[in-house]
């Protein structure tokens, strides 16, 4: 008589998967001694060879549209379990909107000029992303990748801040922190006369009072009768030194131009949980996080394939692309990871719910714009003692951008402007020659040196660009409610990914972490099937 087998760890944890999906699996892995180190729930967890192999399951053929940050991260992290993946990318790099513009980059916008960059060799411009906040996941994938970084100096109280039609502080430039300074003196300087008076509107206790003036006395910079007179917080309009030289304070700005100026409504966004005062980019570019995702796929990206259908088969993928020399070709697989941005992919024939298809259409992307300058000489640093920081203007130029790397070497290249919305869509509008002009006779007014110094430009319109026709995924409170989580939901077999699909859009710490949410629910999935033959 044949003696009954007892339950394997392999049928259990098979049982488990059907059951409670990889999140259960993995904690039944963790206390049947099978994972190295603990497993939770609550982050993210990369699938290992050891799920699949434990449950008897072969990797599933895993199609990507789109050789971003998002598709090729969900590739990594899927590879690592065993999966095949395969990216299909319509361009000839990598990268998507993270894109380093170096010498012989070549770019021809929707109906523009082809352009050509002429930069010195080594030197490069970031066209997309260009700082890295410390708590961001893109850092945990810079040190798994071995990409290295160095400062980046997003803040710099240095840099200038120039208005037009502002008041009596127009057409001049100012460094931040003399405005900085006289504008929180001038509030803590009101505070103040509030706490004395006893008019606040929550009654502090007379120890309270006592600490909160100590505390707007040092913050404002104030004297002791609690008035802003200035301080040195503010510099100098002649600098300390040696000596007899004690320096001496710089001419104040009344509070009443201050406030015309509009100056003071910059400060909130120099600050914040994600614009920080030091950054990070990589070593030679911002272009090397998506270099070093592309040597962890050798032989799994198929560049130039440009999807034109994306359907549902009988328990699969399907999808339809051609190439400049290969015409119409497809490809299928058992599940499909789309990274396509939404103003791309809303135009392509897919069996999509139309539900899915109208969630598609309301979502509008940013309209932005960037221009990198190149000059013969470091100005900024050699003669306006600037080293990294953002100039902040109310022009339609918007900010100019110092480089943080090489710094007191010869040359340099400028971000020239950085603009959004309306601003971006005009200079987008204009010719190359045209934004390059417009660009050098704006910033001119805070850098006269720019006319002997300039030599060579690139610029963009991001919603000109092939492939992307936006900066980033634009939600309103009521997208997020209404259209947000159709969006984040499969379709069949079709999960969409990329900074889209995060609360970090704009930010590539969005496409990383709505990768490594896809991963995980198509893990998921996959242990919940009925396991194949290995």
């Amino acid at each position: 008589m044949e003696q009954k087998r007892g339950m394997t760890r392999r049928d259990f944890l098979n049982r488990v998967g059907k059951v409670g999906g990889a999140v259960a699996v993995f904690g039944a892995m963790e206390s049947l001694g099978l994972l190295s180190t603990s497993a939770s729930a609550s982050s993210f967890q990369p699938p290992t060879q050891g799920d699949l192999a434990l449950t008897g399951r072969n990797g599933k053929r895993i199609l990507i549209l789109g050789a971003g940050i998002a598709g090729m991260t969900a590739a990594y992290e899927l590879g690592k379990a065993g999966y095949d993946c395969h990216i299909l990318e319509a361009r000839q790099r990598t990268g998507g909107r993270n894109w380093t513009v170096r010498r012989g980059t070549q770019e021809q916008e929707i109906n523009g000029e082809m352009q050509t960059a002429t930069y010195d060799p080594g030197h490069y411009f970031n066209a997309g992303p260009a700082r890295i906040p410390q708590h961001h996941v893109t850092m945990d994938y810079c040190k798994e990748l071995g990409v290295p970084l160095e400062v980046f100096s997003n803040g710099n109280e240095h840099a200038f801040y120039y208005q037009e039609n502002a008041g009596a502080l127009s057409n001049q430039r100012y460094r931040k922190y003399e405005v900085k300074a006289d504008g929180r003196g001038y509030v803590a300087e009101l505070l103040a006369k509030a706490v004395n008076q006893s008019a606040l509107d929550d009654p502090l206790t007379s120890e309270d009072a006592e600490r909160l003036l100590e505390y707007l006395r040092r913050e404002g910079g104030l004297s002791s009768d609690y008035t802003y007179q200035g301080s040195s917080n503010r510099g100098y309009g002649e600098l300390p030194g040696a000596g007899d030289q004690p320096g001496t304070l710089g001419q104040l700005h009344s509070f009443t131009d201050l406030l015309q100026s509009g100056m003071m409504n910059n400060f909130s966004s120099e600050y914040s949980f994600n614009q920080q005062m030091m950054m990070f980019q990589p070593i030679g570019g911002m272009d090397q996080i998506p270099k070093a995702l592309e040597r962890k796929l050798p032989g799994k990206i198929t560049f130039g394939a440009i999807v034109r259908e994306i359907r549902q088969t009988n328990g699969g993928v399907r999808i339809v692309y051609t190439t400049g020399s290969g015409g119409t070709q497809s490809m299928s697989g058992d599940y499909c990871i789309c990274t396509i941005p939404l103003p791309v992919l809303k135009k392509i024939p897919a069996d999509f719910s139309a539900e899915m298809k109208n969630a598609m259409n309301q979502i509008g992307y940013a309209t932005t714009g960037k221009i990198g300058l190149q000059f013969k000489s470091r100005f900024w640093e050699n003669e306006d003692r600037i080293y990294g920081g953002i100039t902040t203007t109310n022009m339609d130029i918007n900010q100019i951008w110092y480089p943080s790397s090489d710094f007191l070497a010869q040359k340099g290249i400028l971000v020239g402007y950085y603009n959004f919305g309306n601003n971006a869509v005009a200079l987008g509008n204009m010719s190359l020659a045209e934004r390059q002009a417009h660009a050098l006779a704006q910033g001119t007014k805070i850098h006269p040196q720019y006319a002997a110094e300039f030599e060579t430009g690139f610029s963009l319109a991001w919603h000109k660009i092939r492939y992307n026709e936006g900066g980033w995924a634009s939600y309103s409170e009521s997208d997020l409610q209404n259209y947000y989580p159709i969006l984040n939901r499969p379709q069949g077999r079709v999960y969409l990914a990329g900074e889209h699909l995060s609360y970090y859009t704009g930010w590539m710490a969005g496409a990383f972490e709505s990768a490594r949410k896809v991963v995980t629910e198509i893990h998921e999935q996959v242990m919940k099937e009925e396991p194949v033959s290995a």
